[in-house]
């Protein structure tokens, strides 16, 4: 429904989210019980598979025994770790008490993890092999840091490292003996603390309660693919890192919707693909990098993806050329939503109404406005502006920095998301570009976003970047970077050429292009252009 006189769009009003349980701690208990002879995992690399039943298992052993050694609700527990069994393990046994989670990027610096392990504070930190040793150096120099476990049952001869073999075999507890979550005040009760992208700076630390969580399984139970089927029969891969909130967050709602699940580590060509044959993957979740591969490699033709029916694809623009192209190659119906990790998971989706390159619709329980960021005034259809949401799915707030959550949640309680775009007259919302990444050239504001999606329509281009470039005269000018296809010849000119011959004037690369070997993305597919503007400076200080 819309008021008219304002422009305000709404989603209606949200799904129950429980079934009578007081936390979701007894939610994911009763789930894991419900589906407890299915699969609930599968790991691709390995293919060690996880019942529902021992998902329920492994938890409550982590739950119990954390809960001995003192952790309770409102305490704070890491994880860094890439996509592995005993990822939700941890997690749902943190869940069962009311203990606060925080994904860890296993990617990030030692820095940027000291950073983040300062956001949270955890008392207990968990991280997969590849990580600890980064992980065990950095909680060293943090005192709030009271055990480190790596996962598995080697501790690598870390000084005050214990395997979690280790830890789960310390203490003994009868088969069979019950546990029961306690109830919880779940719109207050902090469940995940998840790191902003920091694609402009360092990340923050995003505060996402029970009841947030609950919204968002209760959306994922209302269906959110196209092409529906039982859930027993869909088989999900995961390749998405679940310590990013669209990761996390699909992994609890597809698990509690009973469904199975492949998941793999990291990408690598032939595994991913070879996971989707074998495993007859019918659904995934992807990012835009992942579309582009699907659209251009050649390896895909090679493969049998014919059990794939749809992929939902989130986390950071996709053109509806490149949505077109995956569409086609693959015969898959492909699906936009949109979120950010202040707002929890999709608030848009496309549902009834599916048209290329929209994002989709609000969901239930969320508010929509799109105003004039320089003036605040509310805008019509088809007006591009400042995205604005509210509603249930709205972050707590940024943890231990009441400055920028008054700057992003205004006093009226709309989320500002810095994203460029509108909704047309179906109430249909289309992405621009964020608005702190729009390129100013000559009064000009110039989408980058638009400009790579230009870029990736050609054959000879295999992924790409727009960044301004600082000029005196314009403000700044559009400068890409572009990564060649294998084995093809393709010079500057030809990239400046192609796109001169179809964008209007300030859209085209007056500031230039750089052949580079790839372009720095943040796990989620983010493109990382504060690194490109310093690959720039560089390019332009070692001309002078």
């Amino acid at each position: 429904m819309i008021s008219s006189s304002q422009h305000i769009l709404y989603g209606g009003p949200d799904p129950d989210i429980t079934e009578g349980e007081k936390s979701l701690g007894e939610l994911v208990l009763n789930r894991c019980k419900r589906f407890s002879n299915r699969i609930a995992l599968i790991d691709g690399v390995t293919a060690e598979e996880l019942t529902y039943k021992q998902l329920q298992e492994r938890s409550t052993q982590y739950a119990r025994i954390m809960q001995e050694e003192g952790l309770k609700v409102g305490d704070v527990i890491g994880i860094c770790s890439e996509n592995r069994l005993d990822f939700p393990c941890v997690l749902f046994g943190a869940f069962y008490l009311g203990v606060t989670v925080a994904p860890l990027n296993l990617t990030y610096s030692d820095s940027e993890l000291h950073h983040s392990l300062n956001l949270s504070k955890p008392k207990y930190v968990f991280a997969s092999p590849y990580a600890i040793e980064k992980v065990a150096n950095v909680a060293k120099k943090n005192s709030f840091i009271r055990k480190v476990i790596v996962f598995g049952d080697d501790n690598f001869s870390l000084s005050g490292v214990q395997c979690s073999k280790d830890f789960l075999a310390s203490r003994r507890y009868p088969d069979g003996m019950p546990f029961f979550p306690k109830p919880l005040n779940i719109e207050d009760t902090v469940a995940l603390i998840l790191c902003s992208s920091g694609t402009t700076g360092l990340p923050k630390g995003v505060q996402l309660t029970q009841y947030n969580i609950l919204v968002a399984i209760a959306h994922i139970g209302l269906g959110v693919f196209h092409i529906d089927m039982p859930r027993e029969d869909m088989v999900i891969l995961k390749i998405i890192p679940w310590f990013h909130a669209f990761g996390c967050l699909t992994l609890c709602g597809m698990t509690l919707s009973g469904c199975r699940m492949v998941l793999l580590p990291k990408f690598e060509e032939f595994v991913f693909l070879s996971c989707i044959e074998n495993y007859k993957v019918t659904q995934m979740f992807l990012v835009p990098p992942l579309m582009v591969f699907l659209a251009k490699h050649p390896l895909v033709d090679t493969y049998d993806m014919s059990s794939t029916v749809e992929i939902i694809c989130g986390a950071a623009p996709l053109s509806k050329e490149l949505e077109e192209a995956v569409s086609k190659r693959i015969n898959v119906v492909v699906t936009q939503g949109y979120g950010m990790s202040e707002m929890t998971l999709s608030t848009l989706l496309q549902t009834t109404i599916k048209k290329p390159g929209s994002v989709g619709s609000l969901r239930p329980g969320m508010w929509g406005k799109v105003i004039d960021p320089d003036t605040g005034k509310l805008l019509g259809p088809n007006q591009p502006g400042e995205l604005c949401f509210k509603g249930s799915q709205n972050m707590k707030g940024y943890i231990g920095n009441d400055k920028a959550t008054k700057e992003t949640i205004d006093a009226d309680g709309w989320l500002h998301t810095g994203d460029i775009g509108y909704f047309d007259d179906d109430h249909q919302y289309f992405i621009v570009d964020r608005l702190k990444e729009l390129i100013k050239y000559k009064g000009f504001q110039v989408p980058p976003a638009e400009i790579e999606a230009l870029l990736l329509t050609h054959p000879k281009i295999r992924d790409a970047a727009v960044v301004g470039l600082p000029d005196e005269a314009a403000g700044e000018l559009p400068f890409a970077f572009i990564v060649k296809q294998p084995d093809v010849e393709l010079t500057a000119k030809d990239v400046t050429d192609f796109v001169a011959s179809k964008a209007s004037p300030a859209k085209r690369l007056h500031g230039g292009v750089e052949f580079v070997d790839e372009i720095p993305k943040n796990p989620s597919g983010k493109i990382l252009r504060r690194e490109l503007r310093g690959k720039l400076s560089q390019i332009l200080k070692s001309k002078l």
